[in-house]
């Protein structure tokens, strides 16, 4: 059996995808306000209740480098994970993201907008050398990605 072998140079030239998988828990309701109630209630469903509803969201964030040739990582974890939780869990966990953010004050916070928001807010703090993908799961069986290739 031949095994593949790399020398230092090589390993740190290919890329390598690192992920960080967090969980936060966050109430919404999605609406147009320019529709009339009707309109919102076919559209939205259920998801348009006028008292809320909740998910228990998961969220998987995918960086894409080269291994620093010092450390062997591409993305020390730690850094990534006190990233996450300090600008994007601290600001929607346990929240209602329609009365207590200011994102989604006016912007309808469907998945897909969540996972564009907070793709935003990582994409100012990580360098550019580094390709990010925001996974975010509203259920177990409904997801989204974002950006996608």
């Amino acid at each position: 059996m031949n095994k593949k072998t790399f020398s230092y140079v090589e390993l740190c030239t290919m890329k390598i995808a690192v992920f960080r998988k967090e969980h936060f828990n966050a109430a919404h309701r999605l609406s147009n306000p320019n529709w009339t109630d009707e309109k919102n209630a076919k559209v939205f469903g259920l998801c348009n209740n006028p008292n809320y509803h909740g998910h228990n969201y998961e969220l998987i964030v995918k960086l894409v480098g080269e291994p620093d040739p010092e450390t062997g990582y591409v993305y020390d974890l730690k850094k990534l994970k006190d990233i996450i939780r300090t600008n994007v869990l601290a600001r929607f966990d346990h929240k209602n993201l329609n009365l207590d953010t200011e994102e989604f004050k006016s912007l309808n916070p469907t998945a897909e907008n969540i996972a564009v928001v907070i793709y935003n807010i990582l994409r100012k703090l990580i360098s550019e050398q580094y390709e990010i993908k925001i996974t975010l799961y509203e259920t177990e069986r409904n997801f989204v990605e974002y950006p996608v290739e």
